[in-house]
């Protein structure tokens, strides 16, 4: 099995793994990758790694999607006009900072607090 890296420019996950199987047949396999300091797509199959023009086809398609996707959010909040729409923040965890103000106003609030073994 020959193992390929391709860097992720232009290149959506969703599009690449559909396509990799019509491109390179049904036991190629797609998964991100790292490598050296560089995100990108671990390919492995039995043959040769995509041509160009079938990596060109997949940057399409990957166009093509997002342009969709950026059309949905559009319709979703249409009297809001956003620069990047599809980069919105997404809070994953919070810092901290953030924390420790949520705990000191539960305190201030009569919040449960664990006696100290003395």
């Amino acid at each position: 099995m020959n193992r390929y890296w391709i860097p992720h420019h232009d290149i959506h996950k969703k599009v690449i793994t559909q396509e990799l199987q019509y491109h390179l047949g049904p036991q190629a396999t797609v998964r991100s990758y790292t490598f050296e300091g560089e995100d990108g797509y671990l390919i492995s199959t039995p043959g040769c790694c995509l041509t160009d023009e079938q990596i060109d086809d997949i940057c399409q398609k990957s166009k093509e999607l997002w342009d969709r996707q950026t059309a949905a959010k559009a319709m979703e909040n249409p009297g809001k006009e956003l620069k990047r729409p599809l980069h919105q923040p997404v809070l994953v965890t919070r810092g901290a900072i953030e924390m420790s103000r949520r705990r000191e106003a539960r305190r201030g609030q009569g919040g449960h607090r664990r006696p100290r073994d003395r």
